[in-house]
């Protein structure tokens, strides 16, 4: 009928049609609102969730697994900590069609066989539930040792990585090289670093310093071809959200996966793979010396990357401290 207005298409909807949301929570009634592909969670997004009455019994089926394997207290508390991510990753897997990331213990970030260990010990977890690998991303810090992980595990085992708290280029590069599945660079600490550093307290979105970043990064992998797709991850604001799309993936919060849903703003497409293959761009190598050097050199990298392991691992013992009184009543 003629005179009739287009139906609104939410600023969300939109943006599913030209990237992969990921929910980037722990909250399944999130989850089931917003309907994301996948999902992904950390030890602090876990913590939070473990608190809330509706998710007792994921904690209490863990704790009763672990008694049930017997051993020490603390191999009691390390089986109990692996299968309460696990048993929130498979009710996850029951909302979301696609992957759900579950994450290694932040404080093996620097042990590359104790990450490998984690990580394989994760993946038998969910084979017990009849959940197979190719819908797991193990998440691994993006150190060193980290890269070298993940590059065991997807290369031997078969084992898909997301490579998280990206700050610096080097970092992208390494993982590219290494042919992890996914990375996780983060917009919003890299903002909130320039905001606390610097004079400069706000920025357009395409003159976001983690946009700038994530851009950079995605454009040099399509640019070369690697397999390792691009999740940009810890967004402060909906600007920086819509100067990412395009990107492969982008993990958002349920805070602003609302205000996206509540919107109209139409969505233009700031990153495409055709334009990144006609740029002049230089390809780098990321061996170990160069790796350490570049991260050494960025102050704010340096800082954010250590911050982040900090903050998982705290928010991990905090996590064992619960489960650890509960084992032992």
């Amino acid at each position: 009928m003629s005179g009739q207005k287009k139906p609104c298409v939410s600023t969300l909807d939109q943006l599913k049609a030209v990237t992969t949301v990921v929910a980037d929570t722990g909250d399944f009634e999130a989850m089931l609102t917003y309907k994301p592909t996948d999902a992904t969670t950390n030890p602090s997004l876990i913590l939070a969730a473990s608190n809330m009455p509706a998710y007792k019994h994921l904690i209490q089926e863990a704790l009763d697994y672990a008694k049930a394997a017997g051993g020490t207290s603390r191999e009691q508390l390390t089986k109990a900590m692996d299968k309460v991510y696990v048993n929130f990753g498979r009710e996850i897997l029951k909302i979301i069609p696609g992957r759900v990331s579950t994450e290694v213990d932040a404080r093996l970030s620097f042990d590359k066989e104790g990450m490998i260990a984690n990580a394989q010990q994760l993946i038998a977890l969910y084979k017990e539930m009849d959940i197979g690998k190719e819908r797991i991303l193990i998440k691994l810090s993006s150190t060193w040792e980290g890269v070298e992980a993940a590059r065991e595990l997807e290369k031997e085992h078969g084992i898909h990585c997301n490579m998280t708290l990206i700050f610096n280029f080097i970092q992208a590069v390494a993982c590219g090289d290494a042919e992890v599945t996914l990375i996780s660079p983060f917009v919003g600490r890299i903002m909130d670093w320039f905001v606390a550093n610097t004079d400069k307290k706000s920025f357009e979105p395409l003159e976001d310093p983690g946009v700038k970043s994530v851009t950079q990064i995605y454009n040099y992998y399509k640019k070369f071809g690697y397999k390792t797709v691009v999740m940009g991850a810890s967004f402060r604001n909906v600007g920086q959200i819509m100067g990412l799309a395009g990107c492969d993936l982008l993990t958002i919060s349920p805070s602003l996966l609302e205000k996206l849903s509540k919107s109209t703003e139409e969505v233009v497409v700031h990153l495409k793979k055709e334009k990144a293959k006609s740029m002049d761009i230089k390809e780098e190598t990321a061996d170990e010396k160069a790796f350490r050097w570049a991260m050494n050199e960025d102050q704010m990298a340096n800082d954010k990357l250590s911050e982040g392991i900090r903050k998982f691992a705290a928010d991990a013992v905090k996590l064992e401290k619960v489960l650890k009184q509960r084992l032992s009543g």
